[in-house]
């Protein structure tokens, strides 16, 4: 046992000799002409070092440096820039003084992705004729080191004149073996706009083939994102997906990519074609999506203000063409196909099932072939087509059948007074597809209907029977009323004028009475002006005559004033009198016509004639 500790104490002597031989042999900065110029072939990049270069050999032999940047051909700015870096070094290669770095490791390095540190040719450079491919030299793979790690770092994005973005605390582990297999670990978080979005990635790619073409497999990725804008407790989830980029011709193409935002889930597919027009392809489905919770929505008809906001006197409510271009610009400049599918989509609190979007743009004419799915035990459809080149820009022709008109008032902060099952076909059309446009600047006409209508806080028969009992003791009405109006079938049809919604042709019928009419909605001021025809059938009680003619007669009830303290206008007494005296003296002169040979039956028609 002595014998074999005093052999290893030898042994480790002589190899702390030997490095520290070795160490003082080899100067460092005799490398330093050797790294720029190989940095330099095989990138074409400017490798500056700052200060000397000195030997670091625990726990690992490396040599550190001062600073160092990376400079692009033509930049301005360097790409990377870094107060020190590690080079972790191969030892026995060294001992016939060459170098082998496994490992470069940069601490607080600033990587730029600016116009600044892009790659610029030469003022004398030639150029090459349109359409000649692509220089084939240096297109190899050129990372010739095992190991990169970069560490609480800062990546700077910016493109042309957008704004910058910062992404921080970079961590960062790329490996690579012989066969060009790279391992990247990388984990950092992006703070903007109040907003704090942290994530960590493992990722395993294909470098074979760099750079015609490069496959990638993110088989982890987690993130969270936190701060304004987002529900209490933040948006996290996981995520997978395969990638793969060809050079020529330029695409991106996912696939298997899985990803969830707290309680939703996003599966699917796409494709990137770049170039001077881009082509997108992207079919994605998802057994649930929670938009509610996503954005934190809490919205009820007291908290949405967006349809109660009056609109300004002495202009047109119109959508400037300026405004239209801005917010629509970017679809003219690519062209894209998108396949949606959503088993469960819950939207202000609707619970959307089976929703289906069919979508295709062709730089700037956007064609919406299927907007459809089940909201409860009704449907919807709402195709449509949008051209940023016309106006309006927006057209689409809703088709819904049999929808639950309550959680649709709740939804977008109508008021809670109807219920019933919804139907509509028409065609709308705008210029921007926000729920302020659609209420301030649509227009359009559809015919509408209406199943088994129950109105709340108002008792259109009971108005009607009330009135004419006050001045009438020969009939009386129902000897107890509910609190809403109930009508079984209304049909009408509507117009749409920049928030003003007109209502033509009005019919509706129930049990108890049958109305007919028209009227105005103002959307933006939620006031209303309806002009009715009621006529109440059922629930009368006493003289039969007057039963039998107020059965028939058609009373007008004019319904106005704020959607939240409706008033109403019923003009009975006057057209019961009126009723009554026409009623009379159509008998009065069927009784003169058979009696026309009497004294009586003639002076009776002289009476009738001059009244």
């Amino acid at each position: 046992m002595r014998r074999f500790l005093t052999t290893l104490a030898i042994l480790l002597v002589v190899l702390v000799a030997g490095m520290t031989a070795l160490v003082v042999l080899v100067n460092p900065n005799d490398f330093r002409a050797y790294m720029v110029r190989q940095v330099e072939e095989r990138s074409g990049y400017q490798l500056r070092l700052d200060g000397e270069l000195r030997w670091h050999v625990w726990p690992q032999l490396s040599i550190l440096s001062g600073g160092m940047s990376l400079i692009a051909p033509g930049a301005t700015a360097p790409i990377i820039s870094a107060e020190n870096m590690r080079l972790d070094v191969k030892l026995w290669p060294l001992l016939s003084h060459k170098l082998a770095v496994k490992q470069v490791m940069l601490k607080g390095a600033v990587i730029q992705l600016t116009p600044e540190s892009e790659v610029k040719p030469a003022n004398n450079a030639p150029i090459a004729p349109p359409g000649s491919p692509a220089s084939t030299e240096r297109q190899g793979w050129q990372l010739d080191i095992d190991k990169i790690r970069i560490a609480d770092s800062l990546l700077v994005l910016q493109r042309n004149d957008n704004e910058q973005i910062n992404v921080r605390d970079i961590d960062l582990l790329m490996e690579q073996d012989s066969d060009r297999q790279v391992h990247i670990d990388l984990s950092s978080r992006i703070n903007r706009d109040q907003r704090d979005i942290a994530f960590s990635l493992s990722a395993d790619m294909d470098m074979s083939h760099f750079p015609q073409q490069v496959n990638a497999n993110i088989g982890k990725l987690d993130y969270q994102i936190q701060g304004a804008g987002i529900p209490t407790g933040g948006i996290s989830g996981k995520g997978n997906l395969q990638a793969s980029y060809q050079h020529q011709p330029e695409k991106i193409t996912l696939s298997q990519l899985a990803l969830s935002a707290n309680e939703s889930q996003l599966t699917g597919s796409g494709s990137a074609t770049l170039g001077v027009a881009p082509d997108y392809v992207l079919d994605l489905k998802s057994d649930k999506i929670d938009l509610d919770a996503l954005l934190g929505a809490k919205l009820t008809a007291k908290k949405d203000s967006s349809a109660s906001i009056p609109a300004k006197a002495g202009k047109p409510v119109i959508s400037s063409d300026e405004a239209t271009k801005s917010s629509s610009s970017g679809l003219d400049g690519f062209s894209a196909r998108l396949s949606l599918q959503i088993g469960s989509l819950i939207y202000r609190g609707l619970n959307i099932s089976q929703f289906n979007l069919q979508a295709t743009n062709q730089q700037g004419v956007l064609n919406i072939a299927a907007l459809d799915g089940k909201l409860g035990e009704g449907s919807f459809s709402l195709p449509g087509k949008m051209d940023v080149k016309a106006s309006p820009a927006i057209s689409i022709h809703p088709d819904i059948h049999n929808v639950d008109i309550a959680p649709l008032t709740s939804a977008f902060g109508l008021p809670g007074t109807l219920s019933g099952k919804f139907s509509m076909n028409g065609q709308l059309g705008g210029n921007t597809f926000t729920l302020p446009a659609i209420i301030r600047q649509w227009q359009g006409k559809a015919a509408l209907k209406v199943t088994d209508l129950r109105l709340q806080g108002l008792n259109i028969h009971q108005m009607v029977q009330m009135a004419v009992v006050r001045g009438n003791s020969s009939v009386q009405g129902m000897e107890r009323y509910e609190r809403y109006t109930e009508i079984k079938q209304l049909t009408g049809n509507a117009q749409l004028n920049a928030g003003k919604l007109r209502i033509t042709d009005l019919k509706g019928s129930s049990e108890l009475l049958s109305l007919t009419g028209n009227g105005q909605l103002d959307l933006l001021a939620r006031t209303c002006d309806t002009n009715l025809g009621v006529r109440v059938v059922q629930g009368w009680h006493g003289d039969e005559q007057l039963v039998s003619v107020l059965q028939n007669t058609t009373i007008p009830l004019r319904i106005y004033g704020p959607w939240d303290k409706l008033n109403y206008q019923l003009q009975v007494e006057q057209l019961l009198r009126k009723r009554i005296q026409d009623e009379v003296k159509k008998r009065l002169n069927e009784w003169a016509d058979k009696n026309n040979q009497s004294q009586k039956g003639k002076d009776l028609k002289q009476l009738l004639d001059r009244l």
